[in-house]
Parts: C-alpha cells; sequence; structure tokens
C-alpha cells in the first residue's frame, strides 16, 4: 500500500490535503507533515493544504487558500478522516483521484487507495512510518508537526494506542532539531478563561457510583466564560483525571439547541455508544450528537450501563 501512495503520488503535478473538521493537532499534524514533507521530496510538485484555520491551533498550522480549477488533475488526500461527512472542504471530491489515510475504524470505506490502520496511535505516526519506510527525507519542520500529533493524539503518550513503534518512531522525530520543550509547554498550556472551565468542570461534574460521569456545557456558560465549542476541546480528558471515574460524557451545547457529546473512557469501549447517537470513533475516544436533553439522559444512560457491567 505505502508504494501504491508513493507511486501515486509521483503521477500527480498537484496534490491538495484534507482532513477532518474541528481539526485537533493530529489532524493538522498529520495534513501539513504530510504537505512538508512531499514538498521536501518533490520540490517541483503543487501541494496545498485546504480547511478552517483553528484558531486555537494557528501556532501549529494554517491553512491556505485553493481555488475551484486548483482541484483539476488534481490528487487530493485526506487525513485523520474516518467519514465523508466529517471531511473539511466538500471540495475533496472534485480531484481526478482520492486517498484516504486514516487510524480510525474502517466503517466508511472511500477513495481510489484507502490506507486504515487502527493499530496506529495518531494519523500523524502513519505519515512518519510512510516517510521512513520509503525513505524519503525529513527535515525539523516536518518532525515537529509529526510530533505534536503524536504527542495529541496519544496524551503526551499516556493513551493506550501508545505502542513500542510510537516510541520508535518518536526517537526518529526527535533526532530532528526541533523546540521539544517549547512545544510540550505550549500543547500543556491553556488561556486563563479554559483554566476556570476546568475549575467549572470539576465543581459540576456528575459521576454514579460505577465510574460513569457527564458534565453539561450550555451555551450560556460558554458566554458567560467567554469560549466557543472549539475551545472545550481543552477540557475533553478532564473528568479522567479523577480516579474514581472510568467512562465520561461532555456534552456542549450548540448554538441550535442540539448538543455535541465528547465521549472518553480509560478502558471501556464506548464507541458503539457513539455511533447509535450520529458519530462513532476509537473505542476509547469518540464523537457523538444529541438532539434533545432526553437524548443527552439516554447517553449518559448508556455511559453508566457500560461502566456497571464493568463492575460485575
Amino acid at each position: 500500500m505505502l508504494d501504491m501512495i508513493l507511486n501515486k503520488i509521483r503521477d500527480y503535478q498537484t496534490i491538495i490535503i484534507h482532513r477532518h473538521m474541528r481539526p485537533d493537532p493530529d489532524a493538522l499534524g498529520s495534513q501539513v507533515g504530510l504537505q512538508r514533507l512531499l514538498q521536501k521530496n518533490f520540490p517541483e510538485k503543487t501541494i496545498k493544504v485546504t480547511g478552517y484555520t483553528e484558531p486555537n491551533l494557528a501556532w501549529l498550522a494554517q491553512m491556505e487558500t485553493v481555488a475551484d480549477e486548483d482541484y483539476q488533475g488534481a490528487l487530493v488526500i485526506v487525513t485523520d478522516t474516518a467519514n465523508q461527512a466529517r471531511i473539511d472542504d466538500k471540495r475533496y471530491n472534485q480531484g481526478e483521484a482520492l486517498i484516504k489515510i486514516d487510524h480510525h475504524p474502517n466503517d466508511e470505506v472511500y477513495g481510489d487507495l484507502s490506507w486504515v490502520d487502527t493499530s496506529a496511535s495518531s494519523c500523524s505516526e502513519m505519515i512518519a512510518h510512510f516517510a521512513l519506510e520509503m525513505g524519503l527525507d525529513l527535515d525539523s519542520d516536518i518532525a515537529y508537526l509529526l510530533y505534536a500529533g503524536i504527542v495529541g493524539d496519544t496524551g503526551r503518550f499516556l493513551y493506550p494506542a501508545t505502542t513500542a513503534k510510537t516510541f520508535d518512531i518518536v526517537a526518529k522525530l526527535r533526532q530532528h532539531d526541533f523546540d521539544f520543550a517549547g512545544l510540550s509547554r505550549q500543547m500543556d498550556s491553556v488561556d486563563y478563561t479554559i483554566a476556570k472551565l476546568i475549575g467549572y468542570v470539576y465543581d459540576h461534574l456528575e459521576v454514579d457510583g460505577n465510574g460513569a460521569a457527564r458534565v453539561i456545557l450550555s451555551q450560556s456558560l460558554l458566554k458567560e466564560y467567554g469560549i466557543t465549542d472549539a475551545d472545550t476541546a481543552f477540557i475533553v480528558g478532564v473528568p479522567g483525571r479523577v480516579n474514581t471515574v472510568k467512562n465520561w460524557g461532555v456534552f456542549v451545547e450548540q448554538p441550535d439547541g442540539s448538543y455535541r457529546v465528547r465521549l472518553r473512557s480509560k478502558f471501556l469501549p464506548i464507541n458503539e455508544i457513539a455511533k447509535r447517537h450520529h458519530g462513532g470513533g476509537h473505542p476509547l475516544a469518540s464523537g457523538a450528537n444529541s438532539y434533545s436533553l432526553e437524548e443527552n439522559e439516554q447517553i449518559y444512560q448508556e455511559l453508566q450501563q457500560v461502566a456497571a457491567d464493568a463492575s460485575k
């Protein structure tokens, strides 16, 4: 598959790289890391990245302007995106060929070529593996982006998806000269308003006797704290720091009254819950959508049932 992808890349003069909406460090690290990798090894090609520039992650990477005509005869690569509905910039299907590179469960197969590795900690790990296996040249800028993506999706190497292969790849990336300490500080830092929100989460976290937890963030609360839906990504892992919590949901109300639901778990799979509620993702890290307070309650009851079954 790696040979097939590299040959396809060699065949095209213009390559446009997409990733998922509401990007996290791995989405940007894999997308822009791949761009820089191809620019370094194929300087004669035009390699562009497209999508929304997330203000909270603008320090890591920013997007470019891609015209409609750029897609004519182009190769499109989508990184870190399990299903087509979540691809940022819907022009992804306007190129001549499409490649999917992803580490989420392959519930929706798309693309002329599809490389999915659910054993990888992150899509950035996959891009780094691709570069190393194919003998492509890396530099400090590429290593920085891919390292950031790996650190982001492994929760600083805390999550079970972190493997010996992950550490081997990270060791190779760290051979390049980039500001490792500065990157770590940047990824660990939060705005003061986020720090106050973290306090709110601890104060209002509901935890049942089996370790299922939830917190609800209303639109009025977001406005009171002066934060956006994107800002709430910084607090998703907060409930898991409580030692009695096994799985949890963060319910964020949207302007239309629906809820974006981030589901997390320490060791009990919760992605089937997400699938039942207009979402999906990894076994221990998934996203769903709720369209009523009743559905919020149903999702929490399903989390409680998973925790209760594990306690028997």
